[in-house]
């Protein structure tokens, strides 16, 4: 755990980061992907994020989430956004974002495309 904010797990060769707070928002944006880019310089590749906790989404953690992509890709990696609530994952359609980032009901969805 990174801090109060995420729970790190690691199943298999993948990484699971699970949001703990509600709100993913600018005050927890930067902090996030500065973490979940760290990662990837170490060496994950496969990762999920989790948003089971998460009911509110902000467009500076969306910024985040394509910053850790867009660092992701080139590596070869893949990044996986699951259990999200109805209003975020419209959020996600609604800025075509749903093309870009793959999204998932669940975890064990995710890592059977691994």
């Amino acid at each position: 755990m990174i801090d109060a904010d995420v729970l790190k797990e690691n199943a298999d060769d993948v990484l699971l980061l699970t949001l703990v707070s509600k709100d993913a928002n600018l005050s927890r944006s930067e902090r996030f992907r500065d973490y979940v880019i760290n990662e990837i310089e170490s060496g994950e590749l496969k990762i999920i994020i989790s948003f089971e906790n998460v009911d509110y989404l902000d467009s500076s953690f969306l910024g985040a989430l394509v910053a850790i992509l867009k660092h992701l890709v080139p590596k070869g990696g893949k990044l996986f956004l699951v259990e999200m609530n109805n209003d975020i994952r419209n959020l996600f359609e609604l800025t075509r974002l749903d093309k870009i980032f793959n999204l998932k009901n669940s975890v064990e969805t995710a890592l059977k495309e691994f």
